[in-house]
Formats: C-alpha cells, structure tokens, sequence
C-alpha cells in the first residue's frame, strides 16, 4: 500500500486554523479568571483572526508552489481580501449592532425576547496580525514540503 503524504494546501490550512486558534486561547485565558475551552477555541473574533491567518496561509502556499504569477494566485488573494474586508468591516459592524441590542433589551428589561448571539468580527490589527501569521505558517509549510 502506497502512502501519499497530506496536501502542504491542507497542512497550511489547519496548522493556520489550530495556530491562530491557539493563540487566541492563550490571550484569552490570560485575561479571564476563568476559561471555557470550548468557546475560547471556537470562539468567532479575537486576536489574531483566523480567517485571515487561513486564507493569507493558503494563498502564500499556492503563490510559493505555483507562483505569485499564477491565475490561482490571483483568486486565492482576491478570496483572502474579501474574507478580511468581510471580517473588519461587515462582521464586526453586526457584531457592534448585537452588542447594542443586548443593552437595550437589558436596559428596558424585555423579557419576551431571547438575547441573539452576537458573533464579534475583527479590529483591523487582529486582521493584521492573523495575516502575518498566515505568511510565517505558509511558508514553513512551503520550506518544509521541500
């Protein structure tokens, strides 16, 4: 039986997802006094973003194997633009807008409405970082798939 390794393009995407996820636990832990795994693994936001570590990881990967010329290039970091544009701006505006409707249904203490999940998007530093991230990971995938 043959053994084919796992895909470098697979590899940079969880190693992207578990290292920015990680690091978000570690932040997160450090300013609570008391931590819930699941969400602070799991959790949407937070520093750095792991939307954009995933995708600037993969269109690294993609631009170093097949080069930064490559029509697949291209749409890997038209996708990974779109994603970070979507995490600073649409998601976090939402998440702001959730925020403030669990004030005012506290406030006015509503009690027939549940409470929406607010899902928190990204500052632009947390987009910042979360794609530096994915550079350094793409390309220690890339140098180790030599």
């Amino acid at each position: 039986m043959d053994f084919e390794p796992i895909s470098p393009y697979i590899l940079t995407i969880l190693f992207a997802w578990l290292g920015s996820h990680a690091i978000k636990f570690i932040v997160n832990t450090s300013k609570q006094e008391r931590y819930n795994l699941r969400s602070n693994l799991f959790m949407s936001g937070g520093m750095p973003s792991g939307h954009s570590a995933t995708t600037v990881a993969m269109a690294t990967i993609i631009g170093l194997k097949e080069g930064f010329g490559s029509s697949i290039f291209g749409l890997a970091s038209l996708f990974a633009i779109i994603v970070m544009y979507d995490a600073m701006k649409v998601r976090r505006s939402s998440g702001e807008q959730g925020a403030a409707i669990h004030k005012m249904i506290k406030h006015h203490k509503i009690t027939t409405i549940d409470l929406p999940k607010v899902a928190k998007g990204h500052s632009p530093l947390e987009v910042f970082l979360g794609g530096l991230l994915g550079i350094l990971i793409g390309l220690v995938v890339y140098l180790a798939s030599l």
